[in-house]
């Protein structure tokens, strides 16, 4: 290669990481600012010029924890992604089974039209049929509505995971005396594991952070973590601290989770996107 070649390889590397600096900069700045405000105090928070240097303090977490009843929050948001990320996985795989192997195109764009509908669009009608039913304030409202973004996406991250299992392993296990169902569970389903926990952690997250349906069919009972930040807002004050605060108990759980998983989640898409 000659000096050419190492100035032209140079030059993209280059700029591949000062992009790659760009793209990751400002959501970096944004979560640490807003860890830095939960550690602050409230007059801290509202001087100006902005103070970077001070004395950290963790009564703002502790107040968010006795004076909101933040864990019950956490809990409910556990139980509603939960329960939503299961049930999205036991109708999801078998659907993306069926899309992936019959060919059914039309279906498949169906659910994908009905993903891309803004979420704004089903909320009056959920919200007749969830009070006519009087289920407003239950896990079982928030799961359902939670199911118009969980199952989706289940299901189309899992279509090409199927498309890429070879379907002779499926002929040779039907000639062995498997059932269509035994082959699914048996042959299929471990083949796509890795499809599987990528679809898990993805839907999970996106659940975890779901406020719109949160915001309108939960209650004192059922209420979200993202929806709990409202507690710091009150009439002519905003306690910035808390806010900063409680943003960090419900951004921090999930995001080392996903750091500690991130090998999963770029296999699996990274698999789920080459095919033979």
């Amino acid at each position: 290669m000659g000096n050419g070649g190492r100035m032209t390889k140079r030059f993209k590397s280059i700029l591949f990481y000062t992009g790659a600096v760009a793209l990751c900069l400002p959501p970096v700045f944004v979560f640490v600012w807003m860890i830095l405000t939960g550690l602050k105090t409230g007059v801290q928070n509202i001087s100006y010029p902005p103070r970077f240097i001070f004395s950290p303090t963790l009564e703002n977490f502790r107040a968010v924890f006795q004076q909101y009843n933040f864990f019950k929050y956490l809990m409910n948001s556990l139980i509603v992604a939960g329960l939503a990320t299961g049930i999205s996985l036991l109708l999801g795989l078998p659907a993306a089974y069926s899309i992936a192997k019959y060919r059914q195109g039309r279906i498949g764009i169906l659910i994908l039209v009905a993903r891309m509908t803004p979420f704004v669009s089903y909320l009056l009608p959920w919200y007749i049929i969830f009070r006519y039913l009087n289920l407003i304030d239950t896990y079982t409202a928030l799961t359902i509505t939670h199911l118009i973004i969980t199952l989706p996406m289940v299901i189309w991250l899992m279509i090409s995971f199927f498309e890429s299992v070879p379907a002779e392993l499926e002929d040779a296990a039907m000639i062995d005396g498997c059932t269509g169902l035994q082959s699914f569970l048996i042959i299929v389903l471990p083949l796509v594991r890795n499809g599987i926990a990528t679809s898990a952690i993805i839907s999970f997250i996106f659940s975890w952070n779901q406020f719109l349906f949160s915001l309108i069919l939960s209650g004192p009972n059922t209420k979200t973590v993202p929806v709990a930040v409202y507690n710091f807002i009150s009439y002519g004050k905003i306690d910035w601290a808390g806010i900063g605060a409680a943003a960090t108990l419900i951004v921090l759980p999930v995001s080392v989770f996903a750091f500690f998983v991130r090998k999963s989640i770029v296999q699996g898409l990274t698999m789920g996107a080459l095919k033979d």
